[in-house]
């Protein structure tokens, strides 16, 4: 019998190319998503969707769902693909969940979501970590500040929430987002530079089959996720802290290291993501199976991930939805230069792949980028002045 899989959540960034990477090495898929919701992964042909209760309206009940989801179709393994799956699948082990959850648990669970533990261990590791203060501590150094929550996800009450920071351009700011945020919170300065992401499988502490890439746009241009991005080699002044952060913390599954290069060419941790990242698409085109990597060193003791780093090709990805969001973005209210973005997101090369495509499914590149426009719709005004990232570009 063909092993069955089950990840989530269904909307997620990664998921499509997540599903696509692990039925073409033979696996079963399933996707949980919120009911009522239409991902476009549904639409695959390879997938097959079940709906829990959203866990922003009762966490605990969308735990045990999952649980009986994963014994009644019989998952050898599950993979949270975002931080909500990330909290839901640690939680599945506590209620009678049997199968093998491909992602942090426990202490590592914790750690994938508090981003305070996360500075602390990357500053032992030997990366450069921005001076953070705490809610109710001075500002530090000059502003501006990134004002963001130091949980991924947290509990309240019954219910999952997921808090939002935001730009402080001056000292009397810093309290009202920080109140608006309701939980733990981190205030850092302002970084201006351009972002890159580490990624990587690690089994047992050990990092494996790293690879690079460096944000070229986002869909929002003062901050947010990105639309396109590059592949790059991974630094020789990341490297080794990534690797000894890996080590540091025994992480087993999937990484990603998020950092900011200054103008100054130095290299600030922002995050480790303990769950799959919005450019998977990236590393497909590059060669990286991550997904089956992580599922099969999971469920296999006799399977190390590739240790090596594969050739590099000068691959931008391109992601259709963001990439309409960020031309908007730019013409209704700035942020860069009006002409040479028209110019830049318009100009299409041969070299150029685009996020949740290939030959004989098309129609699912056009669905995710009409549910990405949709989503961006209700979060115009929120999105005003830019996601908290902790970096300027």
């Amino acid at each position: 019998m063909t092993s069955r899989v089950l990840i989530g959540f269904a909307d997620a960034l990664a998921a499509i190319e997540s599903a696509w990477c692990l039925a073409d090495e033979g696996y079963e898929v399933h996707a949980f998503a919120r009911r009522g919701s239409r991902p476009p992964l549904a639409r695959l042909r390879c997938v097959r969707v079940v709906e829990v209760t959203p866990p922003e309206e009762d966490a605990p009940a969308c735990a045990r769902e999952l649980a009986a989801i994963a014994a009644g179709i019989g998952a050898v393994a599950a993979l949270p693909l975002d931080d909500h799956a990330v909290w839901l699948c640690d939680r599945m082990t506590s209620v009678g969940a049997k199968p093998v959850v491909v992602g942090p648990t426990g202490g590592l669970a914790v750690l994938a979501l508090n981003k305070l533990e996360q500075l602390q261990l990357a500053g032992s590791a030997g990366l450069t970590v921005p001076f953070t203060a705490e809610a109710g501590a001075s500002a530090p150094g000059a502003g501006p500040w990134v004002v963001k929550p130091a949980l991924a996800v947290e509990l309240r009450g019954n219910r999952l929430h997921r808090a939002h920071g935001r730009i402080a351009a001056r000292t009397q700011q810093v309290s009202g987002i920080a109140a608006s945020i309701g939980g733990p919170v981190m205030v850092q300065p302002l970084i201006d530079g351009h972002g890159e992401g580490v990624f990587g499988v690690a089994k047992d502490g050990t990092a494996a089959a790293l690879s690079g890439h460096r944000r070229v746009r986002m869909m929002n241009p003062r901050g947010s996720g990105s639309s396109a991005c590059r592949s790059i080699p991974v630094a020789a002044d990341i490297s080794g802290p990534v690797h000894d952060l890996i080590a540091r913390s025994g992480w087993s599954g999937l990484f990603m290291v998020e950092l900011i290069r200054d103008k100054a060419g130095k290299p600030w941790f922002m995050e480790l993501n303990g769950r799959a990242w919005g450019s998977m698409a990236l590393a497909r085109y590059c060669g990286y199976r991550y997904a089956a990597w992580a599922v099969r060193a999971a469920l296999d003791p006799g399977f190390a991930p590739p240790q090596q780093q594969f050739p590099q090709p000068d691959i931008l990805a391109r992601h259709l939805g963001r990439e309409i969001v960020h031309l908007g973005t730019v013409l209704a209210r700035g942020g860069a230069p009006r002409l040479a973005t028209v110019r830049q997101v318009l100009t299409v090369r041969r070299t150029d792949r685009w996020y949740n495509y290939r030959p004989g499914e098309a129609d699912i590149l056009l669905r995710d980028a009409w549910a990405t426009i949709r989503g961006q719709v209700p979060r115009a005004k929120a999105n005003r002045d830019g996601t908290a990232t902790g970096q300027r570009r």
